[in-house]
């Protein structure tokens, strides 16, 4: 089975200790959520996953053949138009011309992109587009793991609900890896099997200190069991301390590392 696996990673810039023996797997078709606050290193994690930087000791190895990032910004080419945004990996692939036109051009369509909006260039579209675009250039190149740094944080919550029901249709079809960045534990809660708690940035440097799981098929949570889920998360002595909220008396974790 194709599995990422990050074994006892540390992570210095200079003499600064950003990241300390962190140990995470994620598995072919399952989706994992790395949280914690500001400054804990969840962005350098996932960078280090996507080989944009070497780990300082430890190793990352991946059996996925093809990996595809979504930033916090789109990063799109200004240049370039939205369909050759799109078709941007195709490219690089050497997918003809003229497929990686008429495969970009479908994928855009079924992002919710109008036909005479694929001409325009980024300056030319909304926020909202843009975020459509990246995704859809992730999609293009058929990943079997994405690496997602939240990519949906700047957005509405109309187009964040319907990113994330694009985003769940596309990897549970395809049976796609998800790593994925949030400061949002009820986007966490929607979209991850696994969460995985990184600790506060006063406790630096940044380790994995929690992790929670969820048994609940994704076509089954509805915002009823998201909202009770996300309730009972935030009721935890471990995720008030991370995120630096004043303790509750007695938090009711009944049901929470296996939630079904």
């Amino acid at each position: 089975m194709s599995m990422l696996e990050v074994r006892t990673v540390t992570q210095r810039y200079g003499v600064s200790e950003v990241l300390r023996d962190i140990d995470l797997q994620v598995r072919a078709g399952e989706s994992v959520a790395l949280v914690g606050p500001s400054g804990c290193g969840k962005t350098t994690l996932l960078n280090l996953c996507a080989g944009l930087l070497p780990p300082t000791t430890g190793g990352i190895n991946s059996g996925f053949e093809r990996t595809a990032c979504v930033f916090q910004q789109p990063r799109l080419l200004p240049w370039k138009s939205a369909l050759d945004n799109i078709a941007l990996g195709l490219k690089a692939l050497g997918t003809p011309a003229g497929e990686r036109a008429r495969h970009a051009r479908e994928l855009a369509l079924r992002m919710g992109l109008a036909g005479d909006d694929l001409d325009k260039y980024p300056h030319q579209l909304s926020g909202g587009m843009q975020s459509r675009i990246a995704l859809a250039r992730a999609f293009a190149v058929a990943p079997d793991l994405l690496l997602l740094d939240e990519p949906f944080s700047a957005l509405d919550i109309g187009l964040k609900a319907e990113l994330h029901a694009l985003l769940l249709e596309y990897a549970t079809t395809r049976r796609t890896a998800v790593l994925m960045v949030t400061h949002d534990l009820m986007e966490a809660v929607r979209l991850s099997q696994r969460i995985l708690l990184m600790s506060a940035p006063e406790h630096a440097p940044g380790r994995i200190v929690w992790q929670v799981e969820f048994d609940r098929p994704f076509a089954r949570r509805d915002d009823a069991w998201v909202y009770h889920n996300t309730a009972q998360l935030l009721a935890t002595a471990q995720v008030r301390h991370a995120f630096s909220l004043a303790p509750v008396a007695s938090p009711d974790t009944g049901g929470l590392y296996r939630a079904a």
